[in-house]
C-alpha cells in the first residue's frame, strides 16, 4: 500500500496539505456519532460537525496563521469566506476519512510509533524522549491516545492517496503545449482612452449630488467611537517562584534527560571503492589488515599510508570522539563493539571497507545541577504559571462579570493595571493591540455595554490571554453634512459619467476597427506572452490572450474600471523563446501539481455526491465568536 503512495508523490503532496489542517482532538467517536441537535455546523454522511469541534479548528488554524505571517488584522480571520474555507476543509477531511473506513484502510500500531518517534519535536539528542512527547503534547492540551489516533487517521489518509491511481498524471505532449501556449509572444499595440479626456464632455443634472446624498446616506455616515479602559490577564505576567527544593526533585526525578551519552575516539583506515573496484579494495584491506594485526603500533603510520580517507589520513586515522547516530550505521556498530585499544576486522560500508581501532571511551555522565538549574527552573516557572493561570482565569471572568460596574475590583485582585485606549471604532486595527480583537469589539460596542457602561465579559484574545474592557467615552454615529462631501459626490458621479463616455468611443472604434477602418493613433508595440504580461493592465490580460490570430491584425476592446477604455491590436504571433532543460522541468512540475490539485478536487466532489453533505449557515455565521 505505502509503495503505491511513493508513486503517486504528487497526490500525496496534495492529500498531504489538506490533512496538515490542524484538528480537534474529540476522539474517533466523533466520526462515527451524531454531535445531536441543530446548533451542528454541519453534517457529513449523517455525522455532526459540532460548533466547539469547529471554533477550536479555527482557533488553531488563525494561532498558525498569526505564526507564519506575524502581525495580522483580525478581521482575516473571522468573516464568512474564512469561516466557509475552515469548514470545507473539515468536511473534505470528514469524507476522506468516512472513506477510509469504508475501504477498511488499516495503519498497525508498529507504523504510528515509527511515525511518532520520527518527529523531531519529540525528540532529545537526536532519540525520541518519552518525557519530552508527552510534556509537548501536555502544553497543548492533547493527551496521547488522542495525538496517536489523529497520527493513525493521518496515515490512513496517505493510503487513501495512494487508492486513487495515477492521478496527476500529465502526458509529455499535453506538457508541451501548455508550455508552447505560456511562452507564445504576441506584439501588441494600446490606445487608451483615459477618464479625464471626457470630463469635460460631462453635464450633471443640478440635483444629482444631492439625490445622490439622499439615496446613498449610509456612504457618509461617520462610524460610532468609544474610548475604552481594560485589564489584561496573561500567563505571561503571572509571577510563580520556584523553590531550590522543587529543583533538586524535578532534577532527581528526570536525570536521564540531563545524561552526556557515552562516547568513542576512534581511528581508521579506509579502503575506497572509487579507485580499485570492491573485489580490488577487498583485497587491499586485508592486506592492509595483516600488517596492522602484525605490529599494531604503526597503526597511525599505516593510516597515513594507506587510507583513502583524506580528512582523517594525515592525522593517523584519527577520527576524534563522537557519539550514537553521528557514523554510518555499519561503522557505528563496529566502534560501539570494540574494547578500548582493541582494533576490528574489516568494516563494509558504503563508502569502502574500514579497520577501526578504538582509542578511548567517554563514558556516560550526568550533567551536574548547575549546568542545567537555569532549564529546569524555566520549566517548572512555565508549568506552575499554567496552573495558577487556569485557576486565575475562573475567578477573573466572574469578577468582571459580577462585579460589571468597574474593572477596579478585579485590577485590584490581580495586581494588573487598568490601560487606556485611544479611540477606537468596531473594526479592527492591529495598532490597537489587545483591543484589536474582533470578538471583545463586538462585546464592546454591545448595546448593554455602550448604554450601560457595564465590563465586557473576559475574552480570550490568544493563547492564555484574556481581556475585560468597559467604555469611558462614546461619539453615536452621525451623518456628514450635505455640503461638507458634495464635492466629492460631483467628482464621483462626474467620473462615472465620464467612463461611459470613453466606453461608448472606444466600442464605436472598435466596431469600425473590425470593419477594416484603422485611422488609430497606436502607441507603441510590446511583446507580452502569458508567462510575462506585465506591460498590460490586469484587466486586459486575459482578452488580450482570447484574441483570434488569423487574419491579422485583429482588435479587442477593454473597459478599466476607473481609468477609461483601452482598444488593442495584435499584429504579431511568435513561438516563444527555448527554455532551458532545469526551467522546463520546473514548469512542468507545476503543470503536473495543478493536474493533481483538479483530480484530488474532482474526488473530493465524488465524495460529497456520496455521502450527504449538509451546511447550516445560520450556525456556521452564528456560530460562538
Amino acid at each position: 500500500m505505502f509503495d503505491a503512495v511513493r508513486n503517486n508523490k504528487k497526490i500525496v503532496q496534495v492529500f498531504l496539505v489538506l490533512i496538515a489542517l490542524p484538528f480537534a482532538f474529540f476522539g474517533l467517536e466523533s466520526y462515527v456519532s451524531d454531535g445531536g441537535g441543530g446548533t451542528d455546523v454541519a453534517k457529513v454522511g449523517g455525522v455532526g460537525v459540532s460548533q466547539q469541534e469547529f471554533q477550536q479548528v479555527m482557533r488553531e488554524q488563525q494561532e498558525r496563521l498569526r505564526n507564519q505571517l506575524g502581525q495580522v488584522d483580525p478581521k482575516m480571520f473571522d468573516n464568512p469566506e474564512f469561516r466557509k474555507a475552515i469548514l470545507d476543509d473539515v468536511i473534505d477531511r470528514r469524507l476522506l476519512a468516512l472513506e477510509a473506513g469504508k475501504r477498511r484502510l488499516f495503519v498497525s500500531d508498529d507504523a504510528v510509533r515509527n511515525a511518532i518517534a520520527g518527529i523531531e519535536a519529540f525528540q532529545q539528542d537526536g532519540k525520541f524522549s518519552s518525557e519530552r512527547y508527552e510534556a509537548l503534547l501536555s502544553a497543548q492540551g492533547m493527551s496521547p491516545a488522542g495525538f496517536e489516533a489523529q497520527v493513525r487517521q493521518d496515515l490512513t489518509l496517505q493510503q487513501l492517496a495512494g487508492t486513487i491511481g495515477q492521478s496527476g498524471m500529465l502526458s509529455t505532449s499535453v506538457g508541451e503545449r501548455i508550455l508552447a501556449l505560456q511562452t507564445e509572444q504576441r506584439e501588441v499595440q494600446e490606445l487608451l482612452l483615459p477618464v479625464k479626456n471626457y470630463l469635460a464632455q460631462v453635464k450633471l443634472a443640478d440635483d444629482a449630488a444631492r439625490k445622490f446624498y439622499d439615496e446613498n446616506s449610509q456612504q457618509f455616515q461617520t462610524p460610532d467611537q468609544a474610548r475604552a479602559e481594560y485589564v489584561v490577564l496573561s500567563q505571561e505576567n503571572i509571577a510563580v517562584e520556584v523553590s531550590d527544593a522543587e529543583v533538586q526533585s524535578w532534577y532527581d526525578g528526570h536525570k536521564e534527560r540531563y545524561q552526556q551519552p557515552e562516547e568513542r575516539r576512534a581511528s581508521h583506515i579506509l579502503i575506497g571503492l572509487e579507485k580499485l573496484g570492491k573485489d580490488k579494495a577487498r583485497a587491499k584491506a586485508e592486506e592492509v589488515l595483516k600488517e596492522v594485526q602484525k605490529k599494531p603500533a604503526a597503526f597511525a603510520e599505516l593510516a597515513r599510508q594507506s587510507s583513502d580517507d583524506p580528512g582523517s589520513a594525515s592525522q593517523g586515522g584519527d577520527l576524534g570522539f563522537f557519539g550514537r547516530g553521528m557514523m554510518v550505521k555499519p561503522f557505528e556498530d563496529a566502534a560501539f563493539g570494540l574494547k578500548e585499544g582493541e582494533i576490528s576486522g574489516i568494516v563494509e560500508s558504503d563508502f569502502g571497507f574500514h579497520i577501526i581501532k578504538l582509542v578511548a571511551v567517554r563514558a556516560t555522565k550526568e550533567k551536574p545541577l548547575a549546568e542545567v538549574r537555569g532549564e529546569i527552573v524555566a520549566e517548572l516557572k512555565a508549568a506552575a504559571a499554567a496552573r495558577k493561570f487556569a485557576e486565575a482565569a475562573e475567578s477573573f471572568s466572574n469578577m468582571v462579570y459580577e462585579q460589571s460596574d468597574s474593572l477596579q475590583p478585579v485590577a485590584d485582585q490581580f495586581k494588573l493595571k487598568i490601560e487606556q485606549s485611544g479611540w477606537l471604532g468596531r473594526q479592527a486595527n492591529p495598532a490597537n493591540g489587545p483591543l484589536a480583537n474582533e470578538k471583545l469589539l463586538a462585546a464592546l460596542f454591545s448595546d448593554d455595554t455602550v448604554k450601560n457602561k457595564r465590563n465586557t465579559e473576559a475574552v480570550e484574545i490568544g493563547p492564555n490571554t484574556l481581556v475585560a474592557a468597559r467604555i469611558v467615552e462614546y461619539k453615536p454615529a452621525a451623518l456628514q453634512p450635505f455640503e461638507s462631501v458634495k464635492a466629492s459626490i460631483d467628482n464621483l458621479l462626474a467620473n462615472q459619467e465620464a467612463l461611459k463616455l470613453a466606453k461608448a468611443d472606444g466600442e464605436a472604434r472598435l466596431a469600425a476597427l473590425k470593419g477594416g477602418e484603422d485611422k488609430q493613433a497606436w502607441g507603441t508595440s510590446h511583446r507580452v506572452s502569458r508567462m510575462d504580461a506585465r506591460q498590460l493592465p490586469p484587466q486586459a490580460a486575459q482578452s488580450v490572450f482570447r484574441m483570434r490570430t488569423s487574419p491579422l491584425p485583429s482588435y479587442v476592446g477593454v473597459e478599466l474600471p476607473g481609468a477609461g477604455y483601452a482598444l488593442y491590436r495584435l499584429n504579431k504571433v511568435d513561438a516563444g523563446e527555448k527554455i532551458d532543460d532545469v526551467r522546463r522541468q520546473g514548469l512542468i512540475g507545476q503543470l503536473r501539481s495543478l493536474a493533481a490539485q483538479d483530480d484530488v478536487q474532482m474526488y473530493l466532489d465524488a465524495l460529497r455526491g456520496r455521502y450527504k453533505v449538509e451546511i447550516n449557515d445560520k450556525a456556521l455565521n452564528g456560530a460562538e465568536r
